[in-house]
């Protein structure tokens, strides 16, 4: 059995000193594909450096993390498309999947508020313009965020809702961009967790996939070590208890969501 994880940080300095270690785990947990997101300029290189060592399994989103905008944020995308570009041109270099991590994030502070919602839209537009899928994230800010979306929604090739944790009305919402899926991470596993019934009441199969988030948010029995790839496999299991399938229709199910989304 063979399933992705949509979302993980492997080029961070937490993996600096293991991350082969990390990968084989990723690889003998079952994780066939790992997707890494750029957070600001600087981590698209050390981005494209991991997956050029593991190029074919490590797939590039290139973005600018809302909480990495501030004042200079148009000269940092800039500065940021071109390396976009250059990705998507260069058969030399593995090709960016998606625009990301993009969104906007309002729970520390709304000093940026403006220039958040800016420089998402101005990617939102990156993605109408390479027909890459967007991965979202969104914290504090869904109001303004789908505001924003319903602008460019019939033009828009799809995406992920990030790292949801939200009730039934927020999924409903959410559901109604209709070439986006959920991503569901370690939350789902949380003691005090609503998704188990959220899911499964409103969420069809074919509108989620699995992810980590790491080296955060680590799912039960991991929790409050540094999270890696390997334990997507306990979101993949928490997901089948909750849906009443069995893991294999989970892993079946949100690998064919991810060759919808990003074509791969």
């Amino acid at each position: 059995m063979n399933f992705i994880d949509t979302h993980t940080h492997l080029d961070g300095e937490e993996f600096r000193e293991d991350l082969p270690e990390v990968v084989r785990r990723a690889q003998e947990a079952g994780v066939s594909k790992v997707f890494v997101p750029a957070i600001d300029l600087p981590s698209v290189t050390t981005v494209m450096e991991v997956c050029r060592q593991y190029r074919g399994y490590a797939y590039p989103m290139i973005g600018l993390h809302p909480e990495e905008v501030k004042a200079d944020w148009q000269e940092v995308l800039s500065e940021m498309k071109p390396l976009l570009i250059s990705s998507l041109e260069n058969a030399a270099e593995p090709s960016a999947i998606a625009i990301g991590e993009v969104g906007l994030d309002y729970y520390w502070s709304r000093e940026f508020e403006q220039e958040q919602l800016a420089a998402f839209e101005e990617q939102v537009r990156w993605s109408v313009e390479t027909r890459l899928p967007l991965m979202i994230h969104c914290r504090k800010a869904q109001n303004e965020m789908v505001t924003l979306l319903k602008k460019y929604k019939e033009d828009l090739p799809g995406g992920v809702f990030h790292c949801f944790t939200g009730n039934v009305h927020e999924a409903e919402e959410l559901l109604q961009f209709d070439r986006f899926v959920l991503g569901i991470g370690g939350v789902l596993t949380f003691k005090k967790s609503h998704l188990p019934e959220v899911l499964p009441a409103v969420v069809p199969l074919d509108r989620v996939v699995l992810e980590t988030d790491s080296p955060y948010m680590a799912p039960v029995p991991m929790r409050g070590k540094r999270n890696e790839s390997a334990y997507v496999k306990y979101v993949l299991e928490k997901m089948a208890e909750s849906y009443g399938v069995a893991p294999e229709a989970i892993a079946e199910a949100t690998n064919a969501n991810v060759a919808r989304i990003f074509g791969i």
